[in-house]
């Protein structure tokens, strides 16, 4: 008994880094202090500074792109990569997560309508519900899973997995940019959204994978 719950406990940590639970804590905790800070109206001089950058580059650049590129990490955006994670990029290879992703992303959701209406902030255009960005969760918890199944994926080249993960980091960068640019978010809404849902994205990580780890491994009738 005590050597299968033994065994089980080492594949377990295997498989599951500690910096993953670390991770979502030291996340978590970030954003707990921008919640504060955003709960009592307070901005940072960087998200003056960055609004006011942004108004300059406005003047320079076409508006177009920045309003089809934002969006992605709208609900159909969402619903479309959703789509196109579970047909294409995990069926074949990764079918627990292809279960998984649609309740992942729900919750993502959920979570985003929580956060806002618990701080209750204004956008710099005096909209609601500003802090925290939900394009920032949304696609922080889509492509950090992304980047999460490409680096732990078998049989691939390093190359192509450093090429996969940086597309996945600069489509999230791109979209948050293209937040500032619309003058829907301050930076701080940015960085809130991209705590949280780091946070939220390493515990399912670490939840799903427990979950999911294969028992097989452990001799039957034991624990």
């Amino acid at each position: 008994m005590k050597a299968g719950t033994s065994r089980y406990r080492r594949l377990v940590h295997a498989r599951k880094p500690r910096w993953l639970l670390s991770g979502a804590v030291a996340s978590l905790a970030g954003y707990v202090a921008l919640a504060v800070l955003a709960a009592h109206q307070q901005f940072f001089a960087i998200d003056y500074g960055t609004r006011t950058w942004m108004r300059i580059v406005r003047e320079e650049t076409p508006h177009l792109p920045m309003a089809l590129v934002t969006e992605l990490g709208g609900f159909l955006g969402i619903l479309l990569l959703i789509a196109a994670g579970v047909t294409v990029l995990l069926w074949r290879r990764q079918r627990r997560w292809a279960v998984a992703l649609p309740a992942l992303m729900a919750g993502a959701g959920a979570l985003q309508a929580l956060a806002k209406w618990s701080i209750g902030r204004a956008r710099p255009d005096e909209s609601p519900w500003g802090f925290p960005s939900g394009h920032v969760l949304s696609l922080v918890v889509f492509f950090g899973l992304m980047v999460w199944l490409v680096a732990t994926a078998s049989g691939r080249r390093r190359r192509w997995r450093l090429l996969a993960s940086a597309l996945c980091v600069l489509t999230v960068a791109v979209v948050a940019f293209s937040r500032m640019y619309l003058d829907r978010h301050w930076l701080s809404d940015l960085a809130g959204g991209f705590t949280i849902g780091l946070a939220y994205l390493l515990l399912a990580i670490w939840v799903i994978e427990i979950a999911t780890v294969d028992r097989t491994l452990v001799p039957p009738g034991e624990p």
